[in-house]
């Protein structure tokens, strides 16, 4: 594809997440994909799992997306929905101690 912007793109974010709050950050995860799901321009999604040092988990999320207008479309979504819900993503990931890595990725053709 010659446009970038229809380019397939990957959204991976990725989490250490002390034990004590690894139930409540999960919930917020499932509820946030529920959301994404539903968005246009949604291929699929998968969210991973692996002990970290310390009883931590780390958390990784991938969603595949159909281009950027489709990420930035959905993160507006996202957005509303946590509005709607008075939920406050920057305060619950400082709460629970949440280390997170946020990217956007592009296929490599090798």
């Amino acid at each position: 594809m010659s446009d970038q912007n229809a380019q397939p793109l990957y959204r991976v974010d990725r989490f250490v997440v002390p034990a004590p709050g690894r139930a409540e950050f999960l919930d917020r995860v499932r509820a946030t994909h529920a959301v994404l799901r539903r968005q246009p321009g949604f291929v699929r999604d998968a969210i991973v799992e692996r002990e970290a040092e310390g009883g931590a988990s780390m958390v990784v999320t991938i969603a595949e997306w159909e281009s950027a207008a489709a990420i930035e479309a959905a993160g507006r979504a996202v957005a509303a929905a946590h509005a709607a819900d008075g939920f406050d993503r920057r305060a619950l990931i400082a709460r629970l101690g949440i280390a997170a890595e946020i990217g956007t990725y592009r296929e490599l053709a090798l």
